[in-house]
């Protein structure tokens, strides 16, 4: 009897041991993950309010006359001097190399100056574009940090840029509003640049989260 009640109170210290040691770990786990957390937090600036994006470029006659032929498909990728489109007898050319992000498909209607045929954006100039609140480090943010940020389509996968341009003015309808005092906070701009050579697959529009660092 005295061995079986020996036994019993091993097992019972057994599995106070294991639940113990179970529970510091993940003490010690979240501990570890709140300094993680901590030191990230305190050395960058983060958003997941950002995108891929570049200028538009419109392709538009110089003067009015009927959309005869496009001869490009949004997504294309065409290289400078390409004729995307004819409106009457003037061909509409790219001037640079260009990705074709919208067209008109309305053959045999009237096209006047200023009206957009093709839509086009140079991928050398694409940007990730960070909202970022005024109140949530805007201050702290430069021209030339350095910057990590990961694109949706692509998970977890990080790419590296630096901040190349901060707006010196609010955006336009992006009003954000504090919850503890209904306050009215702006969000601006940041331009992050990136190698456009080493990351082909980035198309414009895409979305992003953005780690500025201080």
């Amino acid at each position: 009897m005295a061995n079986n009640n020996n036994e019993s109170i091993l097992k019972r210290l057994t599995k106070n041991v294991w639940v113990t040691s179970l529970l510091l770990a993940v003490i010690i786990l979240g501990a570890a993950g709140s300094i993680v957390y901590w030191k990230i937090s305190s050395e960058s600036i983060y958003t997941d309010s950002a995108l891929v994006s570049a200028p538009v470029t419109n392709l538009t006659p110089t003067i009015s006359g009927t959309l005869n032929n496009v001869f490009v498909n949004v997504g294309d990728e065409v290289a400078a001097n390409t004729v995307v489109a004819q409106v009457g007898n003037e061909l509409l050319k790219t001037k640079t190399a260009s990705e074709v992000v919208t067209t008109d498909t309305a053959l045999g209607t009237t096209i006047a100056p200023g009206i957009s045929v093709v839509e086009v954006v140079n991928p050398d100039d694409l940007r990730v574009v960070a909202h970022i609140d005024e109140g949530k480090g805007l201050a702290d943010i430069h021209v030339g940090q350095q910057a990590d940020f990961t694109i949706d389509a692509f998970g977890t996968r990080k790419f590296h840029g630096i901040v190349d341009e901060i707006s010196p003015t609010a955006r336009q309808g992006d009003i954000v509003f504090s919850i503890s005092d209904k306050r009215q906070t702006n969000q601006f701009d940041v331009k992050i640049r990136f190698d456009t050579t080493a990351y082909p697959e980035l198309k414009n529009g895409m979305s992003a989260k953005v780690w500025i660092y201080k």
